[in-house]
């Protein structure tokens, strides 16, 4: 009868170097001096994530008081807080003018069938970046959203 080894727990994940996004240049021509590599944390990752999908839920709401209590932590958790609050206030902005212009056409008859293949397409994208985002910022990568204003 052989003696098997007891099964060694699995290793906890360290800590892995992430290069920022890349800086715009500066007017002029000269570049910015990227930021040196930021270890990014599973704890960082996974605030990070939390930031886009409580977005989902709560709209900008919960990745704001999220982006307020955490920014200063770690500059991880204050991009993807950034990025969520950018998305979904653009979002929001993007739902007023829809329904505005919709509102407005809905008078030569156009808005009633313009609305529904819009609002699809606003709801989809609202729907899905968000959980792109979420999946990025678990894996430790700095993401940026599509078709978003820079507020902050």
């Amino acid at each position: 009868m052989e003696i098997q080894p007891t099964p060694q727990p699995p290793p906890v994940p360290q800590a892995q170097p992430v290069m920022p996004p890349p800086m715009a240049p500066l007017p002029g021509g000269l570049m910015r001096v990227p930021a040196p590599p930021q270890w990014v944390t599973p704890d960082d990752c996974s605030m990070g994530m939390l930031c886009h999908l409580l977005a989902i839920i709560s709209g900008f709401i919960g990745p704001l008081i999220l982006w307020l209590i955490k920014k200063d932590q770690s500059r991880f958790i204050d991009h993807h807080g950034r990025e969520a609050l950018n998305f979904h206030l653009s979002f929001l902005i993007y739902y007023i003018c829809l329904f505005a212009v919709t509102f407005v056409l809905m008078f030569v008859f156009v808005g009633v069938f313009l609305l529904p293949v819009v609002f699809a397409a606003l709801l989809c994208g609202h729907l899905v970046f968000p959980i792109i985002a979420a999946v990025a910022a678990n894996r430790g990568e700095w993401y940026r959203y599509p078709l978003t204003i820079r507020f902050l």
